[in-house]
């Protein structure tokens, strides 16, 4: 009796009799036409239609759960991994569906060089976009096995093992465990290296951990924020976001801010500051923020700042810039800093001849220093009051709020009473002291306003990069 023959790698115009003669080859007990149809496989399924394709998933895994031989589960291997690597079609879903990740589990503890190499590349693909796979992985022990193959990995594998972790770490359920599994720090490594995906899932991981105190302080033992920094220098955009907002979070302890600030974070945040976007703007603006509760990174942090509005960048940067002046000028300690970096009369000019937004901006900043004594006589000698006055009768309802709002502080000093009282003639000064006086003796200090994101904004959907 002839052997059955072997798919031709010619294209074939008969599909359900090339099925025919796959699952026959496949059903042979002769290796070498087993072998020739997996590897013909892997060529005739990116042409095949896709219910043809499908039929033949479930032989392709029966073979790798029956076959004892190394090399026919290696081009089983390869070719499942074939049909993930194609993102437009559901082969992911489906070979997962058929059991396949228990069967890689199994195999995985006697695997060995290529073969191991193999199963762990088909293992990262089932589950690099598939959260139902990472699920099936998760709850048949995939986390234990994973961290248990780390430890005593030594070789290039190292990399799929990681890759697979940082896949399994976008469960809660699995980072509610992860500590247990001793898999912070073969998460903090896998955000220093490797595929950029990868460390970003891993950064976004490190993110949603660090919301807890005491996984934070761990996180930072563990060197997470050398990892995030790292990553923040990066040029992928989507990655520096989600590096940038996880160090945030990880560095919200002030014994870390000098630490962060070492690292070289701040002219980091400054560049995400003076980008394109959105959320990337308002986590620099968030994390400066935080890191100038330090004093020394305050300072540092005002000269970042004063260059961008006394240097060539945009309005929409220099705005970014006063917005980060504004909420600092709500700390108390702060204050004297901005007072001293020399950024008065340039928010003054932008009062001045800014944009709308760079006016309103910096309109509020100069609201909020005013509070402060030696900061009005600062800004007086500046010549603010008389820009004031005139944006109270013609600007914008925003800039007529901050800019009666810094009147009235300057009316409540003597020295500068008699300057301001032609403002009390404008209606638009009247009604905002009627109001800040019913709040005043609740909330006499205007405090930051501190935008950091909420845990369902971390959690960023990547699978979709």
């Amino acid at each position: 009796m002839d052997e059955p023959s072997v798919i031709q790698q010619e294209k074939p115009t008969d599909w359900s009799k090339s099925y025919q003669q796959f699952s026959d080859a496949i059903s042979s007990q002769s290796l070498q036409l087993q072998l020739k149809a997996l590897i013909s496989f892997i060529h005739f399924s990116k042409r095949a239609p896709e219910p043809i394709t499908t039929q033949t998933i479930p032989i392709i895994i029966n073979l790798l759960n029956s076959a004892p031989n190394p090399t026919i589960q290696e081009a089983v291997l390869c070719s499942l991994s074939s049909l993930c690597r194609r993102v437009e079609t559901p082969f992911t879903a489906i070979i997962g569906q058929l059991g396949t990740i228990p069967i890689l589990l199994r195999l995985l503890p006697d695997s060995r060089c290529g073969h191991r190499r193999c199963l762990l590349k088909c293992l990262r693909d089932l589950v690099a976009f598939d959260n139902a796979n990472r699920l099936i992985l998760a709850r048949n022990g995939g986390l234990r096995s994973i961290v248990d193959a780390i430890v005593v990995c030594n070789d290039d594998t190292r990399k799929y093992l990681l890759e697979i972790l940082t896949a399994l770490s976008m469960l809660r359920e699995v980072r509610r465990v992860i500590v247990g599994y001793n898999g912070l720090g073969f998460l903090v490594e896998a955000a220093s290296d490797g595929k950029m995906l990868s460390r970003t899932r891993a950064a976004q991981a490190i993110g949603l951990l660090g919301v807890s105190r005491r996984f934070r302080r761990m996180l930072v033992d563990l060197g997470a924020v050398q990892a995030l920094v790292g990553l923040l220098r990066g040029s992928d955009d989507s990655s520096r976001i989600v590096a940038g907002n996880a160090l945030g979070i990880v560095s919200s302890n002030v014994n870390c801010l000098g630490m962060v600030a070492q690292a070289g974070a701040i002219p980091l945040y400054i560049e995400l500051l003076k980008g394109h976007d959105a959320l990337g703007k308002e986590i620099a603006e968030d994390v400066l923020c935080i890191l100038a509760v330090a004093e020394e990174n305050d300072v540092l942090i005002m000269n970042h700042l004063v260059r961008i509005l006394m240097g060539s960048e945009g309005q929409e940067a220099k705005a970014s810039a006063v917005d980060v002046i504004w909420n600092l000028s709500g700390y108390q300690y702060s204050i004297p800093v901005v007072r001293d970096s020399g950024v008065i009369p340039v928010l003054i000019g932008f009062l001045r001849e800014g944009s709308l937004d760079l006016k309103e901006k910096a309109s509020a900043a100069i609201a909020q220093l005013s509070y402060e004594e030696k900061t009005r006589r600062a800004m007086a000698e500046e010549g603010v009051i008389p820009v004031l006055i005139e944006l109270l009768r013609d600007g914008s309802a925003d800039l007529r709020e901050y800019a009666a709002e810094s009147l009235i502080n300057f009316a409540e000093d003597s020295r500068y009473r008699e300057g301001v009282s032609v403002a009390f003639e404008i209606p638009s000064f009247l009604s905002t002291r009627e109001r800040l006086n019913r709040i005043r003796d609740s909330d006499r200090g205007m405090t930051m306003s501190m935008r950091m994101l909420s845990i369902e904004q971390l959690a960023l959907d990547f699978d979709s990069v």
